[in-house]
């Protein structure tokens, strides 16, 4: 455990030992384990977890194309899941479409107000008059009860069936930059060309997540993978550190998240 928890930062460890339970769990019970919905993050710890075991395989499944989360079950490598054991529900919401457009926020705002964990749910699709999400089907039934309005929207909650899934398409734009630091003030500041004082100010309210994590620590240490989004700015990614200049500044490569 020491050796994997020095890889991570000190805040996962948390996580870690969760993962690190499930993985006991299942070799103690020699059968699979179906995880909440976890974000690539989370998924990327599993994977170095339970990478260490040898008769121990890891699956995902997010129903969504390029889905961003996704439930996992950890197996013994006997273990070979099929669609339904992941047990996802797709529901879409049927509302007055033609006078209002509800958005990602109200219906992520919506669903945590019944009462339910973030991790109960995975992804949110919404297109023009559609919106699609995930969730787990064990408490499907309630969500399909208890969702009757999002804001002063009345909705009606359907089980999708064999309709198409929406898709998002994503490209991103990499570009290199110099920074004098990994501090998150600094290079959000650098890469999205606003001032420090504006870049701290975004992450002091709250605005900024550091791999679906909120961050409020101007001179929380960024590495190499982070995922980093700004609440009206967008999603950035760090891919790689190239070295520093002559004048001792650090070359960073970051891809832009541009969503059609």
């Amino acid at each position: 455990m020491e050796h994997l928890i020095q890889h991570f930062r000190k805040d996962e460890q948390p996580f870690i030992e969760q993962v690190s339970g499930w993985q006991r769990e299942v070799e103690d019970r020699y059968a699979p384990k179906t995880t909440d919905f976890l974000d690539p993050r989370q998924r990327f710890i599993v994977a170095s977890i339970v990478g260490q075991a040898n008769d121990l395989t890891m699956y995902t499944e997010g129903v969504f194309e390029q889905a961003e989360r996704k439930r996992v079950i950890i197996a013994p490598s006997y273990y070979v899941p099929e669609k339904d054991d992941y047990q996802i529900t797709v529901f879409s919401l049927n509302y007055p479409s033609k006078f209002v457009q509800l958005r990602h926020p109200d219906v992520l705002g919506a669903l945590l107000s019944l009462g339910i964990e973030r991790g109960k749910f995975g992804d949110i699709r919404v297109a023009e008059n559609t919106v699609q999400f995930a969730i787990a089907t064990e408490v499907a039934d309630y969500v399909r009860a208890n969702l009757s309005s999002i804001g002063k929207v009345k909705v009606h909650v359907e089980e999708l069936g064999i309709k198409p899934l929406l898709c998002v398409e994503e490209q991103w734009t990499e570009r290199s930059y110099t920074v004098s630091s990994m501090r998150l003030d600094v290079v959000l500041a650098t890469v999205l060309n606003i001032s420090r004082q504006k870049s701290q100010s975004l992450v002091a309210a709250g605005r900024v997540k550091v791999n679906w994590t909120p961050r409020e620590q101007v001179a929380f240490e960024l590495q190499e993978g982070d995922i980093i989004s700004a609440r009206g700015f967008g999603r950035l990614k760090v891919i790689m550190t190239e070295g520093r200049t002559k004048k001792d500044k650090i070359r960073l490569q970051v891809g832009q998240l541009e969503q059609k």
